[in-house]
């Protein structure tokens, strides 16, 4: 791959194809009061806008050890330590009358998965306090993508695709679709994708479509295996990314986030995606 990606070449070609038509018949045939000439030159600027949007650069991928990059390109949300407190029930859980409901995130049991960082199904995960971290903790980081951005996304790590599901509002068919820089956007509809690394580390990426992005493209078929910085899928417009990794395992490159306040970076460090460094591997789980 690289320059457009998947599914820009057709809509290019097409509009290039008319704007060019579009001024040969006005310059040799007629040119109608100039709408002819005008019409070549909308599709034109048309075509390039879409190139710039479709965009998917080559990239050189780092090869240093014990790192995640970032997924995709934009502006570091915050990078928070979590812990699970609940999870999606099954539809035995659901029969009992237990679960927990909410209008817009959907049902959840009150309890985690036995193992949390298996991310076998979706958890329901809040901010650990100061002084009560534990070993199932993880860390997530969240990278906002402008309209402005590159739209494609990438491995963190080299790995294999173990699980790859679409979540949506309770009851929803599509959506729901909130601005993409609010933290309540991580319950918009979303790609959630979880990666077994080559060490047996798993870590969850979540793909969010925002409120013009609504369109997620996943580019990876389950069990398929995965290189640091290949392609994984594409959001069209902007949107956002979400990582979690296991605390235990890894900790955070030192990037200032949006929630930092930092004044040099009110809208937090900007991120590239197969590029800049998320996450490194803690010492004492390089020497595992």
């Amino acid at each position: 791959m690289g320059l457009l990606a998947p599914g820009g070449q057709v809509h290019v070609v097409m509009l290039t194809f008319m704007g060019v038509s579009a001024l040969v018949v006005g310059a040799v045939i007629d040119p109608v009061a100039g709408l002819v000439p005008l019409l070549g030159m909308s599709c034109l600027m048309m075509a390039t806008f879409v190139a710039y949007f479709w965009r998917d650069p080559d990239r050189p991928i780092p090869k240093t050890n014990g790192i995640l990059l970032s997924p995709a390109d934009g502006r570091l949300m915050f990078v928070a330590r979590e812990r699970a407190t609940g999870r999606r029930p099954s539809e035995a859980e659901v029969a009992t009358g237990s679960v927990e409901t909410d209008s817009f995130t959907g049902d959840w049991w009150p309890q985690p998965l036995e193992r949390p960082l298996m991310f076998s199904t979706e958890q329901r995960f809040e901010a650990v306090p100061a002084g009560e971290e534990q070993p199932t903790d993880v860390w997530r980081a969240a990278v906002f993508m402008s309209p402005l951005d590159v739209h494609v996304n990438r491995a963190p790590e080299a790995g294999q695709l173990e699980r790859l599901e679409l979540r949506r509002g309770k009851g929803r068919r599509r959506g729901p679709f909130r601005p993409a820089m609010r933290k309540e956007s991580e319950w918009n509809e979303r790609v959630r994708s979880v990666f077994l690394l080559n060490d047996g580390v798993r870590i969850e990426v979540t793909q969010i479509a925002g409120a013009l992005a609504r369109s997620i493209v996943p580019y990876l078929y389950l069990d398929e295996p995965v290189r640091r910085g290949q392609r994984i899928g594409m959001i069209r417009l902007g949107s956002r990314v979400d990582v979690r990794v296991p605390a235990a395992h890894f900790e955070p490159s030192g990037l200032v986030a949006a929630s930092d306040n930092d004044p040099e970076h009110p809208k937090g460090q900007q991120v590239t995606a197969g590029r800049t460094t998320l996450f490194r591997s803690v010492p004492s789980a390089e020497g595992e």
